[in-house]
């Protein structure tokens, strides 16, 4: 699909017909990225969005445990007070 590139301003803009934005499930913020020959348009992610979804997975298959297990520091032998 062509388009035209618009003044906006001090800026350009290109206006992105709103098929086109369902189809990519674009929201209010995308990513802009220079590649070879045009640019990249992308929704914007939250970082660490996945993260609490990944660890509800990792906890319903049994997976979150600690990766090492835990070894006593000096402070645990030494300055500890255990009751």
């Amino acid at each position: 699909m062509k388009t035209r590139i618009v003044r906006i301003g001090n800026s350009r803009g290109v206006r992105i017909p709103k098929p086109l934005i369902e189809q990519a499930k674009l929201g209010e913020e995308v990513e802009l990225r220079v590649v070879k020959g045009g640019l990249l348009v992308k929704s914007a992610s939250a970082p660490r969005s996945s993260w609490a979804d990944a660890a509800r997975q990792l906890h319903e298959r049994g997976e979150d445990g600690l990766l090492d297990e835990t070894s006593p520091t000096l402070f645990d032998e030494t300055e500890w007070e255990w009751r």
